[in-house]
């Protein structure tokens, strides 16, 4: 299942996600992720989606779904995580 790919650790993976995050030309201030898991092939990232008062998505939950998308298709391919 993990032929092509590195074993990473949570702790490793967050931290250089979140570096990709910070230097993207789509960063928006508070924009983080929190939580990494692995679904099958997939490398599925967590952290807050900015929800107006009411519950509802704003402006910046799109960037970040965007943002956690982009970090899904550039690391699956890389890594896999430790077990």
């Amino acid at each position: 299942m993990h032929e092509n790919t590195s074993a990473v650790s949570r702790e490793a993976l967050l931290a250089e996600a979140n570096k990709v995050i910070r230097e993207h030309d789509e960063y928006l201030s508070g924009m983080i992720a929190t939580g990494v898991e692995q679904k099958g092939n997939v490398l599925v990232f967590r952290g807050e989606f900015f929800m107006d008062e009411n519950g509802l998505p704003t402006r910046k939950t799109t960037a970040v779904f965007n943002m956690f998308k982009h970090l899904a298709h550039l690391f699956s391919e890389k890594y896999h995580l430790e077990d």
